[in-house]
């Protein structure tokens, strides 16, 4: 079975707030997912939906895969390298915020005949 895969890498959303995303569309077929990704009211809608159109470009494009019959088989997100940043306190304290990035991965294949 033909797969095609897509990642966008240290993207600036926090992996917790990404998945909450992805957990939308496993397993799906790429019109829903695309229907939900839009009517979802989330950050990590948008950057979702890139890397899941990229998916589809790629199986179209690369393994001729036919587009309506495309089903999303694994999508994940990963946790990337975090910037650290401060912040000034009272007292001439700081405090340490972590700007967290994700490694957002899609993957899409033929649905299964029958």
């Amino acid at each position: 079975m033909q797969q095609a895969k897509a990642v966008a890498k240290t993207v600036r959303i926090a992996p917790r707030k990404a998945r909450l995303v992805i957990d939308l569309i496993r397993g799906k077929e790429v019109g829903e997912a695309f229907a939900i990704l839009k009517h979802t009211n989330r950050a990590g809608s948008p950057i979702v939906e890139k890397v899941l159109n990229s998916a589809v470009a790629n199986a179209e494009h690369n393994y001729e895969l036919d587009v309506d019959n495309l089903v999303v088989t694994e999508a994940f997100v990963n946790e990337g390298v975090t910037l650290k940043r401060f912040r000034p306190r009272a007292q001439g304290r700081a405090s340490a915020i972590n700007k967290r990035t994700s490694h957002v991965t899609v993957v899409v294949s033929e649905k299964k005949e029958g």
